[in-house]
């Protein structure tokens, strides 16, 4: 537990507070039920647990809009639940990431009420980025930007100023040119260090510095999210972000082990580096895998080019292929990728990548999902990406092979992205619905009462009951390999290996681990030595299509 490098090579288990498990049967997760999980969390064999946001919070945002950053939502817990969870999972042997959230607060945050309640130019409004509004009466917002979730970026006061939200209109964006609002966030980070929090996931660490020079550009002059905009783009990965991460290092140093970060940070592959420096944050996300089809031309550009990245930077890489922001890959893996127009074509790779944005405004019925294919590749590819070094992300329910829930009624959604964007984005929801724990019950053994998602009934079928005394089940597949990674885990290196089939990935970790991903329909030779697991029965000892096998 002191080991100050645990990150580099950990498997970091993600889980949405509120879909996790419920205590109290009041239908929403909580950090007791939680706690009653640990053994459950041991039993996996992951090293540490990243924890979405848990903080006091209308959930306009699913927690991402944060009321006090220095306590826990009453409907989650208390402070004294959080400390017995970290104990308990310090006992067990898992550190705990905590997600934190600094680009804005929420509306309800005491600093945000000041401002409303103060007049312009005041040192409570310099908190936020308020602005005049354009026209005579200053009626039109200060630019036509858009907010990431829809609509525009600005809302306006009463008192007539506007301010700025990246987000939804309840996430006012903090002005990180104010030093008492990062001294504020060094408070924070040390009041949740104090209490044992072993590393923090950064929200949207791209956006926190901004240049709100007047005249502010167009919304056409602006450059993409994640395009190379060399820290000139307003409000997206401006270098000067690094200053304040250079400080939160000096904070993390201070203890022993030091406390770890990992940025999310959706920019531009070139400009990722900087975010995970050991002058910085030390890691960041790197989610080219999570947007790569099925195809191991990606697969083999990206896991290069990220390893390449992470040996100049310092860090280790990072892996992942579900969260609480995308469709869940079993899914993705078992629909045809989007095609150059977006619309969904066999064989075709495209823009729009496997991401299932059109399976999922179909409601689930366009295209046809093939459940069994989705599941077989995504055994496939998390055994591929736990061979790989560096840190792999694992996202609640991806252990049972869950599928996201497209069917979800318009009454029963709360993601903000579908009510500001209906007809065009359905929301997030679908891949937070709560995890199944029994095969019966109102919530599947997730509380003794509902759920504040709905879950289909097919969920029973892949509840944990089901799956424990199951040894080939999709869980039981999932703690032997996690089980073999820390056995087999040994330096950060890697050697790809050529194969004469072009569907073929095959490279080697130290000590004569190899692993073989097969993405073709044909089954393929082994090399010589024995099997410790595959993802999928071999076939007269040959690898299958869709699927991936260790050798020592």
């Amino acid at each position: 537990m002191q080991d100050p490098d645990w990150w580099r090579q950990a498997a970091v288990y993600q889980i949405y507070p509120r879909s996790f498990a419920d205590s109290n049967g009041d239908g929403i997760g909580d950090l007791k039920g939680i706690t009653s999980r640990i053994p459950y969390l041991k039993s996996l064999g992951v090293d540490a647990v990243w924890l979405s946001p848990f903080y006091p919070s209308a959930l306009a945002d699913g927690g991402y809009d944060v009321d006090d950053y220095r306590d826990v939502d009453p409907k989650l817990g208390t402070l004294e639940d959080f400390d017995e969870m970290i104990a308990a999972l310090h006992e067990a042997g898992i550190k705990l990431v905590a997600d934190i959230v600094p680009n804005h607060t929420s509306n309800r945050h005491a600093w945000f009420q000041e401002a409303l309640a103060s007049p312009k130019g005041s040192a409570a409004r310099n908190r936020y980025i308020f602005r005049d509004g354009k026209g005579p009466d200053g009626a039109e917002p200060p630019s036509d930007w858009e907010s990431v979730f829809g609509g525009p970026a600005w809302e306006r006061t009463e008192d007539g100023q506007w301010y700025m939200h990246i987000f939804a209109r309840e996430q006012p964006d903090l002005n990180w040119d104010n030093r008492e609002v990062r001294d504020d966030f060094l408070t924070t980070l040390r009041f949740w260090s104090d209490r044992g929090v072993d590393g923090f996931r950064v929200d949207v660490a791209h956006a926190l510095t901004k240049d709100m020079t007047e005249p502010l550009p167009s919304k056409a002059e602006l450059g993409p999210e994640g395009g190379n905009n060399n820290g000139r783009h307003p409000f997206w990965d401006r270098d000067e972000v690094h200053e304040v991460f250079a400080e939160w290092r000096r904070v993390f140093d201070e203890y022993t082990p030091p406390r770890t970060a990992v940025a999310e940070a959706w920019v531009h592959a070139d400009r990722r580096a900087r975010y995970a420096s050991p002058e910085g944050l030390g890691q960041a996300f790197n989610f080219d895998l999570l947007k790569a089809d099925w195809n191991p031309h990606q697969f083999r550009d990206i896991i290069t080019k990220n390893l390449v990245e992470a040996t100049s930077s310092g860090a280790s890489s990072t892996w992942v292929f579900s969260n609480h922001d995308v469709v869940r890959h079993a899914t993705r893996y078992g629909l045809p990728p989007a095609g150059p127009d977006g619309t969904s074509k066999p064989g075709q790779g495209g823009e729009g990548g496997q991401d299932g944005s059109a399976w999922l405004m179909s409601g689930g019925t366009e295209p046809v999902l093939d459940r069994e294919l989705g599941e077989r590749r995504a055994r496939a590819v998390s055994q591929l990406m736990l061979a790989l070094p560096g840190s792999a992300y694992l996202y609640q329910g991806e252990e049972l092979g869950l599928h996201e829930v497209a069917d979800i009624a318009d009454e029963d959604r709360q993601d903000p992205t579908f009510f500001r964007n209906r007809g065009v984005d359905v929301g997030r929801d679908g891949c937070r619905v709560p995890l199944p724990w029994t095969k019966d019950g109102r919530s599947f053994g997730f509380g003794f009462e509902g759920a504040h998602l709905p879950q289909p009934e097919w969920f029973g079928e892949y509840a944990v009951e089901v799956q424990e005394g199951d040894p080939a089940s999709h869980l039981s597949f999932y703690r032997r390999a996690l089980q073999l990674r820390r056995e087999l885990q040994g330096d950060e290196d890697f050697e790809w290996i050529e194969e004469s089939s072009a569907d073929v990935l095959h490279f080697t970790r130290p000590g004569g681990w190899h692993c073989v991903t097969n993405f073709g329909p044909t089954p393929v030779d082994l090399p010589a030595g024995t099997v410790l697991l595959s993802s999928s029965p071999l076939a007269d000892g040959k690898l299958p299509g869709d699927t991936t096998a260790w050798l020592a």
